[in-house]
């Protein structure tokens, strides 16, 4: 694949600090693609990703989505498949479900896929890049009362009044958004004193990362352009102005993914 990147040194999206004074992960690059991690306050990110035009299109969640179930075949992916399942059967309390933390209001998407996550009788809103998204999430939300967007996360965010949702949604969205601060701060002006987010991303800190390195399933490229650790999700929330609360913190060690709760605190 070419790499289309226009920005081959990207900031730290944390930070703020240079691309080019990161240090090169280079053990976890995929052809083009490169990881890096900064050197002032540890993110890791994808150090050039596409263009956001080409998240839109060529590399839209609709298709990376089928390319990542095909690599996850591999004997790797079912050994790890397998061990989450037997994690899974352990008798801890589920406390990550996104309908537990929104029952009711409007809540706002971002990055909504078909637009489907949240359950009646929330009012959903959406934003979402891919165009065959889009279409499907809009149809939907207007007929239960809100709507989408067609748009990045960061420019569609600005689009809603201040205090105008009772939560945002963030599941498998970060991850993705190159300007994942800015977001964090629009959500933050748009929810309601003491609103929340929910968040679910890849779990950089997993020992499923550090066990199976370059072939770990939370990797995806070039479309993963963020890589959390539990402590570098506190941070930036932090930055954003919001507290945070892990809701998988027994399990977190060996899950791949991170689930939290962001609270808006002033």
């Amino acid at each position: 694949m070419t790499n289309p990147s226009i920005q081959p040194h990207r900031r730290c999206p944390d930070c703020g600090e240079p691309g080019d004074t990161s240090r090169h992960l280079s053990k976890y690059d995929s052809e083009n693609w490169k990881i890096g991690a900064c050197r002032t306050c540890g993110f890791v990110f994808l150090l050039n990703p596409p263009p956001a035009l080409s998240l839109a299109s060529e590399f839209a969640f609709e298709k990376t989505f089928r390319m990542q179930a095909i690599r996850r075949k591999s004997s790797l992916r079912r050994a790890a498949a397998s061990a989450r399942n037997r994690l899974s059967r352990m008798k801890w309390k589920a406390t990550s479900s996104v309908d537990s933390v929104f029952d009711a209001g409007k809540v706002l998407d971002v990055g909504c896929g078909g637009g489907q996550r949240l359950a009646p009788p929330v009012i959903p809103y959406g934003i979402e890049i891919s165009e065959v998204l889009f279409a499907a999430a809009d149809k939907h939300m207007r007929e239960r009362g809100g709507y989408c967007l067609h748009t990045t996360g960061v420019e569609g965010i600005k689009e809603f009044d201040a205090n105008y949702f009772d939560g945002v949604l963030m599941h498998s969205y970060l991850e993705h958004e190159v300007e994942a601060l800015p977001v964090l701060s629009g959500a933050h002006r748009c929810l309601k004193a003491g609103g929340r987010v929910f968040v679910r991303v890849p779990n950089f800190a997993s020992l499923n990362r550090l066990a199976f390195g370059r072939k770990w399933c939370g990797f995806r490229y070039p479309d993963h352009v963020n890589y959390f650790t539990p402590r570098s999700l506190r941070l930036m929330a932090r930055k954003a102005g919001f507290s945070m609360r892990i809701l998988n913190r027994l399990r977190l060690p060996v899950d791949d993914n991170i689930h939290a709760l962001l609270t808006k605190t002033d």
